[in-house]
């Protein structure tokens, strides 16, 4: 009889494939064909007068790929690009780390206030916190100007943070840490609520002091969360688009380009458009690399439970 269970329950089924086969067909139909369009036109060489005649644009090969690799400046927004991500990721990791562990160490009450506030922060839309920041870093009226020439020996007033474009990027840091932290911080207190606290209690009685209890005890059971929030941010802070053109009204310098800024302007505002569908295609590549490491991360976290 238990041998019968056993067949029975290694049974493949269907179900799970029936389950999740209308979100998979949705997302072909929806992403597929605007995907595969894309890549078809980084290897032409669309103008205006196919775009406005309706012809197909003629073949370009690996021109397009020739053409922005060849470019020192792809390579500077790349570079700013990833510099960009780097530092959003080990702010938006380190601060809901931070949070995380506060929520897991105050009162219930405390909590569910701060927990309160992380959704009302995630759940505000991206055009608005991008004008609240846009309001705290104006340079006539805004709030960080003059909380800052109250200090001893600092002129702020009618500092415009954009003209240096390492300020205007730590002011969009800021917004993009601001909306991510949310979900770095719920999800991390979720993996330190299932630390058994037996083990951090042996540590302590072994003698280890706070930080070597973090390391050592609580790091490792939490992991394999740990690496699966630092990789999702990775991938959403690398294709950050809606702070950076919303923060500089529309209109963003050269200075400010990140891939996803640098495709949008090729396209619709320089109007190469299969140049623009070059550099998209070159971000999609990337961030299907880091979804390849989300996805391998998910699969032993699987294998380990």
């Amino acid at each position: 009889m238990s041998a019968d269970r056993g067949r029975r329950r290694r049974r493949p089924t269907l179900l799970p494939y029936l389950l999740i086969g209308p979100t998979v067909l949705a997302m072909v139909l929806v992403l597929g064909y605007p995907l595969v369009d894309m890549v078809v036109l980084a290897f032409q060489d669309m103008t205006r007068e196919q775009l406005f005649s309706g012809d197909s644009p003629p073949w370009a090969g690996l021109d397009q790929f020739s053409r922005i690799f060849g470019d020192g400046f792809f390579w500077t927004v790349l570079g700013r690009t990833i510099l960009f991500t780097a530092v959003c990721v080990v702010l938006t990791v380190a601060f809901g780390l931070f949070t995380a562990q506060l929520m897991h160490r105050v009162s219930p009450w405390v909590r569910a206030v701060i927990a309160g506030v992380l959704v009302t922060v995630w759940a505000m839309p991206a055009m608005v916190a991008a004008s609240i920041f846009r309001w705290l870093f104006d340079s006539d009226y805004g709030v960080a100007n003059w909380v800052l020439s109250n200090l001893p020996g600092v002129d702020m007033a009618h500092h415009n943070w954009f003209v240096n474009p390492w300020q205007g990027f730590s002011v969009i840091v800021a917004v993009v840490v601001w909306g991510s932290l949310p979900f770095a911080a719920i999800t991390l207190r979720a993996a330190l609520a299932q630390v058994p606290p037996e083990l951090e209690e042996s540590a302590v009685l072994d003698g280890a002091k706070p930080f070597q209890v973090f390391r050592h005890v609580t790091v490792p059971v939490i992991k394999p969360v740990l690496l699966m929030v630092t990789t999702l941010t990775a991938i959403w802070d690398f294709g950050v688009f809606n702070q950076i053109w919303l923060m500089r009204g529309g209109q963003p310098e050269r200075e400010y380009y990140l891939l996803g800024v640098y495709s949008f302007i090729e396209s619709f505002a320089v109007n190469r458009y299969s140049a623009g569908a070059a550099i998209a295609v070159v971000t999609v590549v990337l961030l299907l690399a880091g979804s390849v490491v989300y996805l391998r991360q998910m699969l032993r976290t699987g294998e380990l439970e």
